[in-house]
């Protein structure tokens, strides 16, 4: 495809671009983190790259549409600055990848099974190898909120568990989560 990944997710199919472009990209990122073998990440990825027109025009081939090159002072003013998208997304990034490599269920041969959660949640299990921690990772891959029944993933009821993304904590696990629009969850029974 001849496109920057950030750009290709500006919008949907049916609906075209709209206002959730950064919300969905992080999204995919939290999804790639998470599942089974080893993440990797484009730096254009890392840092939120558009589309570069220009450089197409220079070169004349389609493939340097995500190629782009970075002047480092426009960069670091960039990266320094908390309006710009590419602040938000290397912050976030950078966030999650710290949080993942904490856990143990993120080993790359960790177990992972699929979660039959529906056509609007994607969602996997993973087991740490000493099948000491296990994280429930469940991700809203729309733009409307979704509703999650605890009761469909299976929590073990002895343990307690928490949200690692955002710290939240679950206390009835008979009830259910509220997931905003591309929201992803990592609840794991230890922090």
């Amino acid at each position: 495809m001849n496109v920057a990944l950030f750009d290709a997710l500006k919008g949907t199919a049916e609906r075209g671009a709209d206002h959730w472009q950064l919300h969905r990209f992080i999204c995919a990122h939290t999804v790639m983190l998470a599942l089974e073998g080893i993440p990797a990440f484009y730096i254009h990825s890392l840092l939120g790259t558009e589309n570069d027109h220009e450089r197409v025009k220079n070169t004349g081939r389609l493939r340097s549409i995500n190629r782009g090159q970075w002047n480092l002072d426009t960069l670091e003013a960039e990266l320094a600055d908390p309006l710009s998208h590419h602040h938000n997304v290397f912050t976030e990034l950078k966030r999650l990848i710290a949080i993942r490599r904490k856990q143990p269920a993120f080993h790359p041969n960790a177990t992972q099974f699929t979660l039959h959660l529906g056509l609007q949640l994607f969602g996997f299990w993973r087991q740490s190898m000493r099948r000491d921690q296990s994280i429930f990772c469940i991700h809203n891959i729309t733009d409307e909120v979704q509703q999650v029944s605890l009761g469909d993933i299976n929590l073990i009821g002895t343990d307690e568990w928490q949200d690692l993304i955002s710290g939240l904590k679950i206390d009835d696990l008979s009830g259910s989560l509220t997931l905003k629009p591309y929201q992803s969850v990592w609840l794991s029974n230890r922090e």
